[in-house]
């Protein structure tokens, strides 16, 4: 995958064809928030409930959840401050090792990202449907029709991500205002119920008899699910305006924010909702916007759907950089690591992942994956958690503008231990599948990557193709450096 290409740079009229820094604060912080603010807040309550029994333990695992994510993402805040380079855990994990990094691009392709993107367009074309339709999810809505509308909302998406970086930006500031605000509407409705004397749900909060100590470890992997996100933004390192500030500062804003929100949120739900009602609901938000907005409910379900979209435009923006920095590592083909002599957007990486996405909309076994590679999620993570002191040891002359307590990253790396161990010994049949899913890249690497001299007819039919396919998309390679380490 490492074959050299031509450049076409003499068909560059004026200026530099590379990916410009113009992600801002605000940018950041709609990115954090925009991704881990999805489908989960609107699911995960019901989940974390069943497998909790009471009240007051689904608001601790909402609590613990929260802190856990926090001490993560500060972490990833300290190795995005310190390594200049896009990428995100798949640069750090390919300093660690080059096998390590291209693994974790070989599972976000398969699943680890895909997935996630699939299953958040057909959340968003159910919610879409159930607002005109009635409040039945889009349950009502023939399957084709819901899988034909995601497909056009992953379009759209796809679309507006190679077509324009500053319309991309916007649009992930919009969407998440817009989520948010649609909480603040729960949270206050909530409140207003819960200081109207609407307490009941609270009587005997930590009941003994009624909790489920042994489903805890399924009610943290929902609590995680609904934080899940805080580790994308590293993944657009080059093109964050004073990244040494912005991304631990957009990073502590954000996970403050997001707990605030959801915490207040899942109280909210159980002020006007009983937990028998909410374990009894189909789709939590719903019934809770029909029971405090009336005529109005409708503008949930679109909030819902909204949520969804901008999750899944804020992970694109930064997975296709790390699809982008793959292919400039040697890693993945070379046209992936392309720019639009126009657009000044990473085209090929921004739609490789859409051929993919349609594949999974019309197969059934699609959230089978995500249990399959669920466990690998969080080895990778921890991995790269644990490169913090290791970092610090190997590289000390690194400047770091951000430095989180040494305790932390060990603290963390003990967690994520954990939710490995309990995804095997909860699902053992999935978590084998999951890593014969993950060793299967060990010889796509080995021949793709590692083997440097691959016989000549491979070499010219992908120089040929990707001669075509920079013709057909007008990409060339970067041509100014946008990184200083040398890492």
């Amino acid at each position: 995958m490492n074959v050299p290409t031509k450049s076409t740079s003499e068909h560059i009229s004026d200026g530099k064809v590379h990916l410009v820094k113009q992600v801002t604060l605000l940018d950041c912080i709609a990115l954090v928030v925009g991704v881990i603010i999805g489908s989960g807040i609107f699911i995960s309550p019901k989940g974390i409930l069943a497998n909790t029994g009471t009240v007051g333990w689904a608001l601790v695992i909402w609590v613990l959840c929260g802190v856990f994510s926090c001490v993560g993402a500060l972490c990833y805040a300290e190795l995005g401050a310190t390594i200049d380079k896009s990428g995100g855990d798949y640069t750090y994990l390919r300093i660690l090792h080059p096998i390590l990094g291209f693994l974790r691009a070989w599972t976000m392709i398969l699943a680890v990202r895909t997935v996630p993107w699939t299953v958040l367009s057909i959340t968003a074309a159910k919610y879409i449907t159930a607002s005109m339709n009635a409040a039945t999810c889009g349950d009502g809505i023939p399957k084709a029709a819901t899988q034909i509308l995601a497909g056009c909302i992953l379009v759209c998406i796809m679309f507006v991500n190679c077509w324009s970086v500053r319309l991309t930006r916007r649009i992930q500031v919009i969407f998440t205002v817009a989520k948010v605000l649609g909480l603040v509407i729960i949270i206050i409705s909530g409140l207003s119920a819960l200081f109207a004397g609407h307490t009941s749900s609270f009587d005997n909060a930590f009941d003994p008899d009624s909790v489920t100590w042994v489903q805890f470890p399924k009610a943290l992997y929902s609590g995680l699910f609904a934080y899940s996100g805080w580790q994308y933004l590293p993944q657009v390192t080059e093109e964050i305006i004073n990244p040494g500030r912005n991304i631990p500062l957009s990073i502590v804003i954000s996970m403050s924010l997001v707990t605030v929100i959801y915490i207040l949120t899942n109280i909210a739900y159980f002020a006007v909702l009983t937990p028998f009602e909410l374990l009894a609901s189909d789709a939590v938000v719903v019934t809770f916007s029909q029971r405090v907005l009336g005529p109005l409910w409708w503008i949930m379900p679109l909030i819902v759907a909204m949520s969804c979209i901008g999750s899944v435009n804020g992970g694109l923006f930064g997975t296709a950089r790390m699809f982008f920095v793959a292919s400039r590592e040697g890693q993945l083909p070379n046209i992936l690591g392309m720019i639009h002599v126009n657009r000044k957007t990473p085209l090929p990486a921004a739609c490789f992942a859409l051929p993919i996405c349609f594949i999974m909309l019309i197969t059934d076994d699609v959230y089978a994956l995500i249990n399959y590679l669920s466990f690998s999620r969080w080895l990778f993570v921890g991995i790269c958690v644990g490169a913090v002191p290791y970092f610090r040891w190997k590289y000390p002359q690194l400047e770091r503008p951000f430095k989180v307590p040494i305790a932390l990253p060990f603290l963390f790396m003990f967690c994520a231990l954990f939710m490995v161990l309990s995804s095997i010994l909860a699902a053992s049949k999935e978590f084998a599948l999951g890593l014969i899913i993950t060793c299967a890249g060990i010889p796509v690497y080995l021949i793709f990557v590692w083997w440097k001299n691959p016989p000549a007819c491979i070499g010219d039919g992908m120089n040929t193709a990707t001669e075509f396919l920079q013709k057909m998309f007008l990409v060339v390679p970067q041509e100014v450096k946008t990184f200083k380490s040398n890492l």
